[in-house]
């Protein structure tokens, strides 16, 4: 038999969990289940099939809310293929040799990062402004912006 505080430490857990993730998915299952510990706070006879139903039943629905109505609004302008990224501009991080990686860091997200690792066929500075070649897999091809 689950307690009150099983569901509250469960969902504490999942929702640090959340930390490892980075997709924004598991913290809807940890929310679901502080609010099954804080239902059986105020009805404590609840068998455990009826708490596991409520846990499926709020966690699919904040999902759902999720990926309807709050993850579109995250989205930004740019877009969501490689296509619609080339010629974005970012400032360089660190200093870029032709044989290193570096990582370019731009105002607004691109292709859902603000931070990418990045190469160029060239060296660059730290600091300068970047313009977006291509998307080649994790990493990006830069060249100086003029």
């Amino acid at each position: 038999m689950f307690e009150w505080w099983h569901w509250i430490v469960l969902g504490l857990c999942l929702s640090i969990a959340e930390l490892a993730v980075p997709a924004f998915f598991i913290i809807w299952f940890g929310i679901g289940a502080i609010g099954v510990g804080l239902l059986l706070l105020i009805s404590p006879d609840l068998s455990v099939a009826t708490q596991l139903i409520v846990w499926a039943v709020v966690s699919s629905i904040l999902v759902g809310i999720w990926f309807r109505y709050l993850r579109p609004r995250t989205m930004t302008a740019v877009g969501t293929s490689a296509a619609n990224v080339t010629g974005e501009i970012g400032i360089l991080v660190c200093d870029l040799c032709q044989n290193s990686r570096g990582q370019v860091r731009f105002q607004k997200p691109v292709l859902g990062s603000d931070l990418w690792e990045c190469y160029a066929d060239a060296n660059i500075k730290a600091g300068e402004r970047v313009r977006i070649v291509a998307v080649e897999g994790s990493f990006i091809k830069v060249e100086a912006s003029k």
